[in-house]
C-alpha cells in the first residue's frame, strides 16, 4: 500500500475516532503534509465506506461554504459537500442529545427533496428544478471533529463538510409557488433573533447551489438520487448551542421548523 493512500486512511481513522472518544483531532493540515482537496474528499469518502459497511445509508448531501463571508473567512471560492446519513435526521420538537455532538452549531436552511435523479457533470439549471419535489424549511446542526474549529478547506471537507444532524420541517412547498432568492428567514434560539437573512444568501439561490452539487458529486461519479435531502447551505450566520435551547427558523412562504435539545 503506498505512503499516500496510507495516510489518507490514517487521517480517516483519526476523525472517525473523535466521533467514537467525544474528543476532536487536531487539524489534519497540521498533522499530514501537503494534503489537497482531492485528498480530502478521499478522506470524507473512506469514512462515509465505513459508515455503510457498518449498516448506515446516505440520504442526501450538505453543502457548505456557500456564503461569501465565509469562503472569505476560509480563502476560498468554492462550496464544498458532505454525505448526510440516515442517523443524522431528527424529528421536529424531538429532543436532540447534545452530548451527540462535540463542538455544535445551528443554521437555517432551505432543504430540497428530490422528485427525480440527477446526475451530473452538464446538469442545468432548468433540470434541477424539474428534479426537484418540494422544498422543507430545515434547521443544519453543524459539527466539528477538528480542534476548536480551526478549519481550513481541507480539513472540513475531510470532516465530511463540519456534518452532524438536521431537522425537517413538515410542510412541503412547490418551487413554484416560493421565489427562493428572495424567501426571508427570521432564526431565533429560545425566543430571541439571533439571525436574519434570505435565500439569496446561498450562492445568489439556493437552487445555484443544488446545481453545483449535482454537477460536483457527478464529475466523481456520484448521483443525486429521487428521495434524498439537499441541505444547500445556511441563509444566516451560525449560532453556537447549548443543552436546552431551543431554535426555530421561520422562512416567509415556505413555514417554520424548530430544533429542540435536551437539557
Amino acid at each position: 500500500m503506498g505512503q499516500a493512500s496510507q495516510t489518507l486512511q490514517d487521517a480517516a481513522a483519526a476523525l472517525l475516532a473523535a466521533y467514537e472518544s467525544g474528543t476532536a483531532t487536531p487539524p489534519l493540515t497540521e498533522t499530514y503534509d501537503d494534503l489537497g482537496v482531492a485528498d480530502a474528499y478521499a478522506i470524507q469518502l473512506e469514512q462515509v465506506r465505513s459508515w455503510t459497511a457498518a449498516g448506515r445509508t446516505v440520504v442526501g448531501h450538505k453543502v457548505g461554504l456557500t456564503s461569501a463571508q465565509v469562503q472569505k473567512q476560509l480563502g476560498v471560492d468554492t462550496p464544498d459537500f458532505g454525505h448526510l446519513m440516515d442517523d443524522f435526521a431528527y424529528l421536529e420538537h424531538d429532543p436532540i442529545p447534545v452530548g451527540r455532538f462535540l463542538q455544535p452549531k445551528v443554521e437555517p436552511e432551505i432543504a430540497f427533496v428530490l422528485g427525480k435523479p440527477l446526475q451530473g457533470p452538464g446538469v442545468t439549471l432548468t433540470q434541477a428544478i424539474d428534479a426537484v419535489d418540494y422544498v422543507l424549511p430545515a434547521i443544519e446542526i453543524v459539527d466539528s471533529r477538528i480542534a476548536d474549529w480551526r478549519i481550513t478547506l481541507v480539513d472540513t471537507v475531510a470532516d465530511n463538510a463540519s456534518s452532524g444532524a438536521y431537522v425537517l420541517g413538515s410542510t412541503p412547498t412547490r418551487l413554484e409557488d416560493v421565489d427562493l432568492r428572495l424567501t426571508g428567514c427570521v432564526f431565533t434560539r429560545n425566543s430571541q433573533i439571533v439571525g436574519t437573512g434570505a435565500g439569496g444568501a446561498v450562492l445568489g439561490s439556493p437552487i445555484s447551489s443544488l446545481v453545483w452539487l449535482a454537477n460536483t458529486v457527478g464529475a466523481l461519479g456520484t448521483s443525486l438520487d429521487a428521495g434524498h435531502v439537499v441541505l444547500p447551505g445556511s441563509v444566516t450566520p451560525m449560532s453556537p448551542v447549548a443543552a436546552g435551547d431551543s431554535f426555530t427558523a421561520t422562512f416567509a412562504g415556505i413555514g417554520s421548523v424548530t430544533a429542540r435539545f435536551a437539557s
